[in-house]
């Protein structure tokens, strides 16, 4: 399939929910943005904001900002938002920073603690930065992290427990990685591309980092305001099929100069509209119709 153009892109992505009138409820958003500002760390991805952040408004104002959700805060409940066009913005910031791995031959470590979402993404950014000459970092072997093993599957890092892919906020992985490579005396990446508190970690640590968020994940588009992280992508990160993404991931490489017209590899998808109202963080995902994680 050709890559979408910036219209077609985004258009998909309200059509995806993957921007747009996004699943996440509005009260969900606002709860996580007061735990953030009263100091829950679980809500700091593995950044340090200290006491920069404790007024729930300010924090806001940078996601109305930065993410596109609704600057009203008397709207308390209902439909939340995440602006396509910010996304997009975003993923031409990313590619930019891509292209400078590409060109640098960087060394690149990707992860993800929605592995039920992104990992595709992720790894198909990972095959087209190798393509192009990057190392894709390997983790070392055996590391534990919140009663978990960290495992390198399609050259992502996840989290793994029993025998499942977990979903984690936990910057806990990417610190046991970061600390194993220090300690075998392995170089850091020069990039990191992640979510969560795997992005979070990475540019608190100091290294590049960029990412992606969702609008009830505000600690990453706080660190890009900062400067700690240097993208963060607005989008919804869990999404009924993992498969729209991939129009996405095309236009994001392509932009990076990493893929050709016809080299992607989203087919065309077709997306079912969803009825209004899902994404109850109260029901479980399997049930749910908006297929949400909160």
């Amino acid at each position: 399939m050709p890559i979408p153009s910036r219209a077609a892109l985004v258009d998909h992505l309200v059509r995806s929910r993957i921007a747009g009138d996004v699943a996440t409820p509005r009260d969900n958003n606002l709860s996580h943005y007061r735990k953030l500002a009263n100091g829950d760390r679980h809500y700091w991805l593995g950044l340090e904001l200290g006491d920069r952040w404790t007024d729930e408004q300010d924090v806001l104002a940078v996601m109305a900002e930065r993410c596109g959700v609704n600057d009203d805060p008397a709207h308390r409940i209902g439909q939340d938002t995440i602006d396509p066009e910010l996304t997009v913005d975003a993923l031409e910031r990313m590619a930019a920073r891509l292209r400078k791995a590409a060109d640098g031959r960087e060394r690149v470590l990707f992860a993800t603690g929605h592995p039920g979402g992104l990992l595709d993404v992720h790894r198909q950014t990972a095959d087209a930065l190798r393509r192009a000459g990057c190392e894709i970092v390997r983790i070392p072997s055996g590391l534990m992290a919140d009663e978990g093993m960290v495992f390198q599957f399609a050259d992502v890092a996840m989290l793994e427990r029993g025998a499942t892919l977990w979903h984690t906020h936990s910057p806990a992985p990417m610190a046991a990685i970061l600390d194993a490579l220090a300690h075998l005396g392995r170089p850091l990446p020069d990039l990191v591309v992640a979510d969560h508190g795997w992005a979070g970690c990475a540019g608190q640590r100091g290294l590049d980092a960029i990412g992606y968020a969702d609008c009830n994940d505000p600690a990453l588009f706080l660190g890009e305001a900062e400067g700690t992280l240097q993208v963060t992508v607005p989008l919804d990160d869990h999404v009924t099929d993992p498969r729209f993404y991939d129009p996405m991931t095309d236009y994001l490489l392509h932009a990076a100069g990493l893929l050709e017209d016809g080299d992607g590899d989203g087919a065309e998808v077709e997306v079912a509209q969803e009825p209004a109202g899902v994404g109850d963080p109260g029901v479980p995902m399997s049930f749910r119709p908006g297929g949400r994680l909160p």
